[in-house]
């Protein structure tokens, strides 16, 4: 992955300068081309950036900023007082040159599109429109609260799944022992024995024995599927392949499809209340949404931009409910809709607690069941040939 320095135009003839990280230079082009901005010119930057190692920690620096222009201190005083105070020297070289920026006479938002790997697109417009205004306190304020929001309602999705994966897993390693370590021990018996012994229980003693022979190959084994895994889950691709899953599962698929619209409607609704146009509101978020769902919304934008309004884009396109296309068309009657696309959201994420409440307390006995009738399985099919050899001698 490079990164490219590119000065460009946009329809109302402003020039902007930014940084991207593509892999390639027609890559980078085509991201620019997908913003509505014409090249000027596009140069490999090999500055020394910030290092993705450790993310850059946007929401207690907007909330130390917002503290800071509250207590009296402008923006350059406030931006120097968070220079001084770190003590991270990726974070230190981060805020340096934003304050550079700051005293070249150039605009915050200028300064922080500079740095994409620290102030993601979304920051910067807010803070590009709340320029216009004079209104940058607010604007930080507003993205707090929508990042706070978003970050809620991701951690109650990820507790939600910790109890079931951490059952899972208890049910995998008490299997494997089962299977490994005890069936084996079993078998010899039986073979002193000399009795004959059940297909279904044989295999199951002939698995064993295989685990205990080859237990480094199985636990080699075992450690690379739950490498891959966790690969697999670091990537793009594979989480939009799940999501694509689980949205094809009726009951999950609607919760599924209920999570994406309350993140894009927040963060529209959010973008509208800074004063970002509909149209770049729309296209900044369309990263939010699965690869199934772009599709839609880039129509939606094409009706929009054609002169239809809001509420029928997305109502033509499938991105609202029934609940969501009431209130749309109450926001555009009272000219509010930023307010009330944050109200749908709110409304979104009361159903969606209510939902993963209920799938939690049906998830979990089922799981237990499961792994239950698994291990119960295991024991029987160990013990099965006693229970065969005592019929046997009365």
């Amino acid at each position: 992955m490079m990164r490219f320095r590119i000065k460009a135009v946009d329809n109302a003839h402003c020039v902007s300068v930014c940084t991207i990280d593509a892999p390639n230079e027609s890559d980078a082009r085509r991201q620019i081309a997908e913003h509505g901005l014409q090249v000027i010119s596009i140069a490999r930057d090999i500055k020394l950036t910030f290092s993705s190692r450790k993310k850059f920690p946007l929401v207690s620096f907007s909330q130390e900023l917002v503290s800071l222009l509250d207590a009296g201190l402008n923006l350059v005083e406030s931006i120097d007082t968070l220079t001084e105070k770190e003590h991270n020297a990726g974070m230190r070289r981060i805020l340096d040159q934003v304050r550079s920026r700051l005293l070249e006479g150039r605009t915050l938002s200028f300064a922080m599109e500079e740095l994409p790997a620290a102030f993601p697109a979304l920051y910067v417009a807010t803070i590009r429109a709340s320029e216009k205004t004079g209104a940058i306190r607010e604007a930080v304020k507003r993205y707090v609260v929508y990042q706070k929001k978003l970050d809620v309602l991701r951690k109650k999705v990820i507790s939600a799944s910790i109890y079931p994966a951490v059952l899972c897993s208890a049910g995998l390693l008490v299997t494997l022992f089962l299977v490994g370590y005890v069936v084996p021990r079993f078998s010899s018996i039986y073979e002193d024995l000399g009795s004959e012994i059940p297909a279904s229980s044989r295999l199951l003693m002939k698995f064993g024995q295989f685990l205990q022979a080859n237990g480094v190959i199985a636990l080699l084994g075992f450690l690379a599927i739950v490498a891959a895994i966790i690969y697999g889950v670091s990537r793009p691709a594979f989480r939009a392949a799940v999501v694509n899953g689980l949205t094809r599962i009726p009951a999950i698929g609607r919760q599924v499809f209920t999570y994406q619209l309350a993140r894009l409607y927040r963060t529209v609704g959010m973008l509208l209340r800074g004063g970002t146009p509909a149209i770049t509101a729309l296209r900044m978020s369309t990263g939010l949404l699965s690869e199934a769902l772009r599709p839609r919304l880039a129509h939606a934008i094409q009706s929009v931009a054609e002169g239809k309004s809001l509420t029928i884009a997305l109502e033509t396109d499938r991105l609202t409910t029934p609940v969501a296309t009431r209130m749309l068309r109450v926001g555009e009657r009272s000219g509010n809709m930023g307010e009330m696309m944050e109200r749908i959201a709110e409304f979104y994420d009361d159903e969606l607690d209510a939902a993963v409440d209920i799938l939690s307390k049906l998830i979990e006995p089922l799981l237990m069941l499961v792994i239950g009738l698994v291990i119960g399985f295991v024991v029987v099919m160990m013990y099965f040939p006693i229970f065969e050899l005592a019929g046997s001698i009365q």
